[in-house]
This record gives C-alpha cells, sequence and structure tokens, in this order.
C-alpha cells in the first residue's frame, strides 16, 4: 500500500493544499524563503494535512477553509522538524541534508519560528475560536514533548509509560488536532468530535511506534535516515526498553550503556539483543494494538469513502517500511 493510493480521493484538495503552502511561504528575506521552501518541498508523507482533509471529508464538509487548516497543519510539523534536527544534531532526513547541515543551525531554528508564526497569522484568519484553542494546545503540548524528549535523552531508567507519555505529546497530539479540526469544521456533534481526536491520538501513537521500528530494521533508502540514529542521540525507544526489561544481564547492560553514552559504537550488539529478544515484534504488536483502537473510534462516523481511507490508513501506520 502507497500514499498515493490512500490519497487517491483527496488528489485535487492535496494539490490546493501544496498551492496555500506555495502561497503562505512568501516572505520578504530571502533566506527565509529559501531555507522554508527547502524543507517544505524535501518530500515527506503529507499524512498530518492528509488527515485534516480526510476527516472534513468523512464529515460532509465540501468547502475550502480544511485547505488552509491543512497547510497550518503542516507548517508547524514542519517549524517542528527544523528544530528537531537542530537539537538532535541530525544531518540526514527522508534521504537529503537536514536544513541545519545545509544553512546552519541558526537559519533552522529561526526559520522555524518563522513557520509557527505563520501558522498563527493563517489560523486567526480563519477566526473560529474553537480552531485557535485545538491549535494552540497542540502546538503548546508538542513543545512540551520535545522537552521531556530531551529530559529523557541518555536516561535508562525510563520505562514504557514515561516514553508513551512523550509520543502521546511529541508526535500522537499534531495528528489529535489534524483529526479533531476536520470534525469541527464538518460540524460533528461533540461525540464525533472526540471520536476524531481519539483516532488521531491512537493512528499518530502506532506511526511512532513502527517508526521505532525501522531505525533498526529499515532500509535506509526507504527510510531516508540512518539506521541506528535514535541509539546514537540516547533515545531510549521502545525497542530498547524493552530489552532493558526482558533481555539476559548482559543484553541489558549493553543496552543500558548504548543510552548512557549514545553514539554507534555498541549498535551490533543492541541491534542483536533487540533481534533476539522480539523486541521489535513486541514493538509491531504495540502499534497494532494503537492502530485497532483507531479504526474502533470511527465507529460513530458514517460510512463514506473518507471513512475507509481513514480505515486503511491504519492499515498503512502498521505494514508500511518507510
Amino acid at each position: 500500500m502507497r500514499m498515493e493510493q490512500l490519497y487517491s480521493l483527496i488528489g485535487a484538495d492535496m494539490r490546493a493544499v501544496d498551492a496555500v503552502i506555495r502561497q503562505r511561504l512568501h516572505s520578504e528575506v530571502a533566506l527565509v524563503r529559501q531555507v522554508a521552501e527547502y524543507i517544505v518541498q524535501s518530500g515527506g508523507k503529507r499524512l498530518r494535512p492528509a488527515l485534516v482533509l480526510l476527516s472534513a471529508g468523512a464529515l460532509g464538509y465540501r468547502g475550502t477553509h480544511h485547505h488552509e487548516l491543512a497547510a497550518v497543519i503542516e507548517f508547524i510539523h514542519t517549524a517542528t522538524l527544523l528544530h528537531d534536527d537542530v537539537v538532535d544534531g541530525s544531518d540526514l532526513r527522508r534521504g537529503r541534508e537536514t536544513a541545519n547541515a545545509m544553512f546552519g543551525n541558526s537559519a533552522s531554528v529561526l526559520v522555524g519560528d518563522f513557520l509557527y508564526s505563520r501558522a498563527f497569522q493563517m489560523m486567526v484568519v480563519v477566526d473560529d475560536m474553537r480552531i485557535m484553542r485545538v491549535l494552540s494546545d497542540a502546538t503548546n503540548v508538542i513543545a512540551e514533548g520535545e522537552v521531556l524528549q530531551l529530559m529523557n535523552c541518555h536516561d535508562a531508567s525510563i520505562d514504557e509509560q514515561g516514553y508513551l507519555q512523550v509520543i502521546r505529546y511529541k508526535t500522537a497530539k499534531l495528528f489529535e488536532a489534524a483529526a479533531q479540526l476536520g470534525a469541527i469544521i464538518g460540524g460533528g456533534d461533540a461525540a464525533v468530535e472526540k471520536a476524531m481526536a481519539v483516532y488521531g491520538i491512537h493512528l499518530g501513537t502506532a506511526f511512532q511506534l513502527i517508526d521505532d521500528v525501522l531505525d533498526y530494521s529499515g532500509a535506509e533508502v526507504e527510510t531516508g535516515k540512518h539506521l541506528g540514529d535514535d541509539l546514537a542521540e540516547g533515545k531510549p525507544t521502545l525497542p530498547l526498553i524493552f530489552v532493558l526489561r526482558n533481555g539476559n544481564p548482559e543484553q541489558a547492560a549493553c543496552v543500558r550503556r548504548a543510552i548512557e553514552n549514545g553514539g554507534r559504537d555498541d549498535f551490533p550488539q543492541v541491534l542483536a539483543a533487540i533481534r533476539t529478544t522480539g523486541a521489535l515484534d513486541y514493538a509491531r504488536q504495540k502499534a497494532k494494538v494503537e492502530a485497532e483502537l483507531a479504526a474502533a473510534a470511527l465507529d460513530v462516523v458514517p460510512a463514506s469513502q473518507y471513512k475507509d481511507s481513514l480505515l486503511e490508513l491504519c492499515l498503512f501506520a502498521v505494514a508500511r517500511n518507510y
């Protein structure tokens, strides 16, 4: 299953969102344009804006405000990527050099700030207090998630619940906001709006858990990042937490040392421990459970092609290899 298939229903809407993105990227400052266009045009799944479009469609919305809101969601996401790559010292994303590798850390941080502020300018134009509340709350929670992740780096004592909290804040929150926005502009009642938010939380969690799996099992040409990047940054992701809890003393000690020290020196031994303990299968199963919870949340949403696409995203979240 490829993204092109999943997006076939909203192809025209996605092109409209891309047009909004190009228009709203304009700045009189040349470096802002250069860096912003580089990162936004560098590919990616465009999953979060697609969620806005599909959710709105599932609730019968046929206007154009969802194009603007989808672009807002993408700008917020892109800003977090710019800041993430600086914090993590990453040099590769989606198979290309990161913006900080190309233009420097200072430019990446400041252009990330530009994208955040442009997103808030755009949401004000929509002039809906509920929408502004959802987006402003989401942006704040994402920032808290970034700080939580920073605090957890090199900390081998983080348990599964602590790690899932980071995922809910840092990744799943924007999925939640995207799906909820679609319900709001689609005129869904409180129960439907809540269901779409729950769908987004669980779908976003499933996506991040599979990202954790792919960091130890994916093909670099597919994932667009180096294998073991999370380990090099000392991030205690779920496969590592599983080995710490279920591996033998030697395996647990190796993973603990790798988390605390960072780098790639222990990567072969850590990878062997992950594979022999079944850590990747465990993480995949957790992702499958999250995807099933997302799908179940859609029970209150009327049948439609848009709902079918939202359900297919649950399958894609777990089955993908990029």
